[in-house]
C-alpha cells in the first residue's frame, strides 16, 4: 500500500492523507468484493419496498471513499440453473426461469404453490436477477475454500427466507444456503450468523437436521414476519443444539445488542468450533428502517461486523434486508471499509447519488429515542439459556469421509482467467441513463395500505386465496423517509409531517392517521364478504383495480360517475311514471345562452320533451301505459344523457363565477 493511501494520526494530532478515510487496522486481509453493474437495473413491482438500486448506491460509496483501492473487485459469473438445483428443486427453478410479467397469466396455479405473488411478484428479469446474487454467494465461497482471500463481500445476498420450493419475504432463491453447500465441500464446520431483524427461516429450515452447520439468530420474535425462530427451536436429529436462537423485542439499542451478541458468539466459537463463518448483515435491524422495528445506529451495526472479523476466520459477508436505501447504503459502505481497516470521513464525499443523502450529508445512521423493550433481566435470561444449550453440542461434530461428489466451483488461475475473458466479451458492461436506473428507486408516497391489494391484482392472484404471512404486514410507524425522485429532495416520512416543527430525531408521533384509514378499509372488506348482494361474484371481478401512480393527488375513479347514472336513470323513470297525472312542467326560460340553473331543471327538461312529444293527449297516454320495462331501460338511457348535461352544468357553472374546474375532473 502506497504511503499516501494512509491517514495516521501523528503524536502532535496532526494529519497528512486523502480527506475521505484512513487506515486504522494494518492487519491486512485480503477482502474479495463481488459487483455486479446491472444488479441496479432490476426493479420490483411499484410499490415494492424491496430496492436493489441500494445495492448501486452502497457501491457508489465504496468507490467515491477510495475504499475500492484495498479491495479485489470482481464482476461473478451468474448461477444457473444446475446450481441453484443444488438445493431448490427442480420445477421451482424452472419455474422462475419461465414465468414473465407477459405470461404469468397462464401460471396462476404455479403462482399458488410456489408463493409467487404478494411479498415476491414477478417481474422483467426476475431469474437473471436470482442468478446475480446467488453467483456472487457461491463465488465467493469458492474463493475461500480455494484460499484465494480471506474475506468475500457480495451485498446482493443474504436472501435468506427462500425456501427449497417456495420464495418467501422478497427472496426467490437462497444464495446463502448454496453459498454454505459450496463451503461444506471444503470445510467440515460452517458457522452461519445472522443480524437481520427478522429471522432467517430459510437457511435454518436448510440445515436443521445436521451437526455441521449451526445457525445463530438475532431476530423480533412474537407477531411478526416470518413467525419462526423461537428460543425452544435447537434443532433435530444430529442438528440437536445447532440450531441457535435469540428472541428480542422492540427496539434494542446498540448497547444493549453488544451485550448479547459478543458473549453469545464468544461462546459459539468456543463449543462449535466453525473453520468458516457466513455473516448475513441485514440493514432492516438499523433505527428508521421501513419494516424494521430495532433501534441500531450505524455503528452498533458494523460492531458485529468487527467483532465477527477478528477472530480471522475465512468469512464471507453477505446483505440481506434493509428498506430505507440511504441508511442501506451508508451502513454497507461503511461497513465495507471496517472489513478492510479503513475509517471513513463523516463528512460524504460527491458522487452521483449525493442528494439522496440530504439534509445532513453525513456517513451515519443515528439511533432514535424509541423505547427498548428488551429490558436486563430477559436478555440476560435468554443469553443464559442459550449458552447452556452449546454446551451440549458435541466436541467435535462428525463429518462424512467420502470424495466429494462433484466437481468444484473453484478453476485453475489459467481457467479463471479464460473465464474473465469470455465474460467481458458475453456479458459487457452496459450504460444505462439516470432516468432508467431511477425507475427502480422509491418515491416518498408509493408505499401505501394498498399496496397488498395492486400487487396481487397484478399478479393474478385471487383476493380470496388463503395468504401466507406476509413481511409487509408490519410497517415501522417509526421509519425515516427516503428520497423522493419526483420532488428532487429527501421528503418526510408520512408519520413526520403532523410535527413538521420537531426534529426526526426527537419526533416519535407513531401514524395515528392511518389507523382510521386501516379501520375503514377492514369494514370495506367485511361488507364485500357478508354484504348486501345475494349473488357472490369472484373477488377479481368485484373490483378493477387500477395500478395508479401514488403521485397523482387525486385520482377519479369511474365508479362514482356509474352510480350517479344509474341513479339519474331510477329518478327519470320514476318521473315518467307520474306524469299522466301532473300537468307538463312549463319551459324554462332562456338566459342568454347560460346554463340551466340546477340539475333538477336539466332533468325536467327531458322530462318535458318526453311528455310532451306527440299530436293529442291520447297518444301521450298510450306511450306511458306501456310495459314497465320498456320504461325503466327508457329512464336508465335518458339517465344518462341527463348525466352529461349535469356535469356540463356543474362546469360550466363554475366559468361563470370565474373558477376553473379542478385538476382532478375530466372535462366533457
Amino acid at each position: 500500500m502506497d504511503a499516501s493511501d494512509r491517514w495516521e494520526l501523528s503524536p502532535s494530532g496532526g494529519a497528512d492523507a486523502p480527506l475521505h478515510y484512513k487506515v486504522v487496522n494494518t492487519d491486512k486481509k485480503r477482502v474479495a468484493y463481488f459487483y455486479d453493474s446491472d444488479i441496479g437495473n432490476y426493479a420490483y413491482v411499484t410499490g415494492h419496498p424491496m430496492k436493489p438500486h441500494r445495492i448501486r448506491l452502497a457501491h457508489s460509496l465504496v468507490m467515491n471513499y477510495g475504499v475500492y483501492k484495498f479491495l479485489e473487485v470482481y464482476r461473478a459469473k451468474p448461477a444457473v440453473f444446475t446450481e441453484m438445483t443444488q438445493f431448490h428443486t427442480d420445477e421451482y427453478i424452472e419455474f422462475l426461469q419461465r414465468v414473465t410479467p407477459d405470461n404469468m397469466d397462464g401460471y396462476v396455479k404455479e403462482q399458488s404453490k410456489y408463493n409467487v405473488g404478494d411479498d415476491c411478484p414477478v417481474f422483467d428479469g426476475l431469474f437473471e436477477f436470482c442468478g446475480i446474487s446467488a453467483g456472487g454467494s457461491m463465488e465467493g465461497a469458492a474463493r475461500l475454500n480455494r484460499a484465494k482471500c480471506d474475506i468475500a463481500v457480495n451485498w446482493a445476498g443474504g436472501l435468506h427466507h427462500a425456501k427449497k420450493s417456495e420464495a418467501s419475504g422478497f427472496c426467490y432463491v437462497n444464495d446463502i444456503v448454496l453459498a454454505i453447500i459450496e463451503l461444506l465441500r471444503f470445510k467440515k464446520r460452517v458457522l452461519y450468523i445472522d443480524i437481520d431483524v427478522h429471522h432467517g427461516d430459510g437457511v435454518e429450515e436448510a440445515f436443521y437436521t445436521t451437526d455441521r452447520v449451526m445457525t445463530v439468530s438475532f431476530h423480533k420474535y412474537g407477531e411478526y414476519f416470518p413467525g419462526t425462530g423461537e428460543l425452544r427451536d435447537i434443532g433435530i436429529g444430529p442438528g440437536k443444539h445447532y440450531a441457535v436462537n435469540f428472541p428480542l423485542r422492540d427496539g434494542i439499542d446498540d448497547e444493549s445488542y453488544k451485550k448479547i451478541f459478543e458473549p453469545v458468539i464468544d461462546a459459539v466459537m468456543k463449543y462449535f468450533q466453525p473453520e468458516a463463518v457466513v455473516l448475513q448483515c441485514g440493514s432492516d435491524s438499523l433505527s428508521g428502517d421501513r419494516l424494521g422495528c430495532f433501534n441500531l445506529s450505524m455503528r452498533g451495526h458494523a460492531n458485529c461486523v468487527d467483532f465477527v472479523r477478528g477472530f480471522g476466520l475465512p468469512t464471507l459477508v453477505l446483505g440481506g434486508g434493509g428498506y430505507t436505501m440511504r441508511n442501506v447504503a451508508r451502513t454497507w459502505a461503511y461497513e465495507t471499509g471496517r472489513l478492510v481497516g479503513v475509517e471513513m470521513s463523516r463528512e460524504l464525499p460527491y458522487n452521483e447519488y449525493y442528494e439522496y443523502y440530504g439534509p445532513d450529508y453525513e456517513l451515519d445512521v443515528r439511533a432514535s429515542n424509541m423505547e427498548n423493550a428488551n429490558s436486563n433481566e430477559y436478555l440476560e435470561k435468554i443469553k443464559i439459556s442459550v449458552i447452556e444449550n452449546l454446551r451440549k453440542t458435541a466436541p467435535v461434530p462428525s463429518v462424512q469421509m467420502q470424495d466429494i461428489p462433484r466437481a468444484s466451483m473453484g478453476m485453475t488461475d489459467e481457467e479463471e482467467a479464460e473465464l474473465d475473458d469470455l465474460d467481458q466479451d458475453e456479458n459487457p458492461d452496459v450504460r444505462v441513463t439516470q432516468r432508467q436506473w431511477e425507475k427502480s428507486v422509491a418515491r416518498q408516497d408509493e408505499f401505501e395500505d394498498s399496496d397488498d391489494e395492486e400487487m396481487a391484482h397484478a399478479n393474478g392472484v385471487s383476493a380470496a386465496a388463503k395468504r401466507r404471512p406476509s413481511i409487509m404486514n408490519h410497517k415501522n410507524p417509526h421509519a425515516q423517509a427516503d428520497f423522493d425522485t419526483e420532488l428532487g429532495k429527501v421528503a418526510p416520512a408520512p408519520h413526520l409531517r403532523a410535527s413538521k416543527g420537531r426534529t426526526r430525531d426527537e419526533d416519535d408521533t407513531v401514524m395515528e392517521d392511518a389507523e382510521p384509514l386501516e379501520a375503514t378499509n377492514a369494514e370495506e372488506a367485511a361488507k364485500k364478504k357478508t354484504g348486501g348482494d345475494s349473488e357472490a361474484q369472484p373477488p377479481a371481478e368485484t373490483e378493477d383495480v387500477e395500478m395508479v401512480d401514488s403521485t397523482d393527488d387525486k385520482p377519479q375513479p369511474a365508479e362514482p360517475l356509474q352510480k350517479e347514472s344509474e341513479k339519474a336513470g331510477e329518478q327519470d323513470a320514476e318521473i315518467k311514471e307520474e306524469a299522466p297525472e301532473k300537468t307538463p312542467p312549463s319551459s324554462p326560460k332562456k338566459s342568454n345562452g347560460g346554463p340551466p340553473a340546477s340539475t333538477d331543471g336539466a332533468a325536467d327538461m327531458g322530462n318535458d320533451k318526453a311528455t310532451t312529444k306527440g299530436p293529442d293527449a291520447e297518444a301521450d297516454a298510450a306511450t306511458e301505459k306501456k310495459d314497465g320495462k320498456e320504461a325503466a331501460s327508457v329512464g336508465s338511457g335518458k339517465g344518462g344523457k341527463d348525466e352529461k348535461s349535469t356535469e356540463a352544468t356543474e362546469i360550466t357553472d363554475k366559468e361563470t363565477k370565474g373558477d376553473k374546474p379542478d385538476k382532478g375532473e375530466k372535462e366533457p
